[in-house]
Formats: C-alpha cells, structure tokens, sequence
C-alpha cells in the first residue's frame, strides 16, 4: 500500500485538517466530533441542511459545505458511518428556527444513527424531517443496505434541495422536493480496479485482470456481474440501459446527467463517457438539460464511473442552475 499518510487511523482527523485549513473562508470544522459547518450562515428562518456519512468518497459530503447546498457535513471513519452525537452537535450549530432536513444515503449504519439523531434532536424542540437516497439500480440489497444503496445520485438532491432551501422554502417542501428528486434519480457504477482502505492496507475486493465489475457500490460492494473489461462505449451502454429502463424514460423527456468518477479516473476518460452517454441520448430523444462530469462522488482511490440520470422538471433544472458555492462545487458565483 502507498498512500499519502502518516498514521492509518488518523486518515480522517488530518484530512479535516487540512480542509479547514485550505478553506477556512468558507467553513468551520469541529476536529473533536468531526463535523463540517457553513462560514457564513443561513438567515435565521431558513431549513438547514444536514448529510453525511463515513469518509473515503470526497468531496461528498464535506466539499458540498456552503452557499446553495449543505449547512453541515458529518464525517465518520472511512467507510463507517458516523455516530448520533456529532450529528446531533451539528444539527444544533445549524438549526435556525425552520428545521433542519437530513440527507441520508440508504446504508444501515448511516440510516440508524442520523434517525437516533433526529429522535435527540426533538427532543430539544429542533424539527427534523429525513429523506433516504437509494438511486443505485445495481442491487436491491447488499452487505450495507436493506433495499437500494444511496450513491452518486445524493450530489443532486444535496444540489436541488439546497438551493431551495436558500430561497426560503418550508421544511415541508424542501422534503417534498428532496423525495421528488429521490425518486426520479438512478445511478449505475462499474469498477475497474479496487480501491484500498487505509487501515486495512490492501484492496477491498479481488478483481481479477481482464476483468471489471458492473454495478460497483461505493464501499466496494460487489454488483450485478462481472464481465470481461472491454471499451468505454461497450461500459457505458451497459451502465446507461439499465438506468433508462428503471426509469422508464421515454421520447421526450429531459435529464439533468451526471458523469461521475470513483476517485481514480483521470477527467479525460470520464468526458469519453459522456460522450458516449450524450450520443444515445440524442438518438433516443431524450434532451439533456444539464450535466455534470467529474470526481464528485468517490470510493477513495477506486478506477470506475458511474452514471446518473434524473428525470428533471422545470423547477428541478432551475434549481439545479442556481447559484452554489462551495469548496468543491461553484456555480454563479
């Protein structure tokens, strides 16, 4: 293993370190509980908005922290989801009178701690609303889940949601949209090559040579199959099918796409992707109304992509289009 660390089980504690130091106008960080709040905060009136979960998949959920998305990010050990006490501490650094929502990815740990938070947190009169993301089509359950995995979609809905909610929009709605958009989105994942966990020093499955593995979740779960490697048209056709068919999207419609890296992608080959994902989309007359590639969504060091497609009204894409500002997102600004 060679990895730009020191001590393996303080991965964790020195990177939040060196992201509040690199952005210290634009967040705060808690380094005893591990947490990530907004510099500059919301009005009082306006829902906050609270996600997180274990880390390894940055800039998820940390690098989405500021204007137009989070209020705070929670982050638990690598692959671990954090526990309900810096979650509670961060829904009180955050809360401004209106509520506060959680953006939960659908893995167990992740779903019991933010729900025993939100129970703590009503009981100091501070309203919690959660919305689970479950956009992975791979599988219906896996060694983390109980039903679909939260994945790469939970960028959009932080995205979409946060800018809701900087306009002014109740508890109520922000959660309404939040599901909205949950269940419009689907996400699909090959992996190329493993990623390797810090601390346990070698690589999280064994995928032989010649070999990718289809449906890939983000912990380095197994997926669908596994298949001979074989072109970047030849994998995106094989992510992008069973996306459209779960979403039954049809002639017509339109899509917010998102292309996204697993950590270990370099851009130039994401962008090939896309391109491929583009040209079938035209031909199926579905009309992209906007799209995102890069390295949002990650599995550590993990080589893959995946794919996510939203079905997106007018409202979804405006939101989408507002203005963002954050460590690793920025737009209009």
């Amino acid at each position: 293993m060679k990895k730009l660390i020191n001590d393996p089980h303080k991965v964790v504690a020195e990177s939040l370190a060196g992201f509040a130091s690199a952005h210290a106008e634009e967040v705060e960080v808690n380094q005893q509980l591990h947490y990530v709040l907004r510099k500059e905060k919301k009005a009082p009136g306006k829902v906050a908005l609270v996600s997180g979960g274990g880390s390894g998949h940055e800039p998820l959920h940390s690098g989405f922290v500021g204007y137009g998305m989070l209020d705070a990010a929670v982050a638990g050990p690598v692959f671990t989801s954090p526990t309900p006490d810096p979650i509670l501490a961060a829904t009180q650094a955050v809360d401004g009178g209106a509520g506060v929502l959680y953006i939960v990815k659908n893995y167990t740990g992740d779903v019991l701690n933010f729900a025993t938070a939100a129970e703590l947190a009503e009981m100091e009169d501070i309203e919690v609303a959660t919305v689970i993301v479950n956009d992975d089509v791979a599988v219906e359950d896996s060694l983390y889940t109980a039903g679909r995995r939260g994945v790469a979609g939970t960028l959009l809905v932080e995205k979409i949601v946060g800018a809701a909610s900087e306009a002014g929009a109740s508890l109520a709605e922000v959660k309404d949209l939040a599901d909205a958009v949950i269940a419009n989105v689907r996400s699909l994942g090959v992996a190329l090559r493993a990623c390797t966990v810090p601390h346990v020093g070698k690589p999280s499955f064994d995928l032989p040579a010649g070999e990718v593995e289809i449906g890939i979740g983000i912990h380095g779960e197994p997926g669908r199959r596994r298949i001979p490697f074989t072109n970047a048209d030849d994998l995106t056709d094989q992510l992008l099918d069973p996306v459209i068919d779960d979403l039954n999207l049809r002639a017509g419609e339109q899509v917010i796409a998102l292309v996204n890296g697993m950590g270990g992608t370099p851009l130039s080959e994401l962008y090939i992707v896309y391109r491929r994902l583009a040209e079938r989309l035209q031909s199926a007359n579905i009309k992209i109304a906007d799209s995102l590639v890069g390295s949002y969504v990650t599995s550590l060091e993990m080589q893959g992509v995946s794919l996510t497609l939203l079905r997106a009204d007018a409202k979804m894409c405006e939101l989408f289009r507002a203005p963002v500002c954050t460590p690793a997102y920025r737009k209009g600004m």
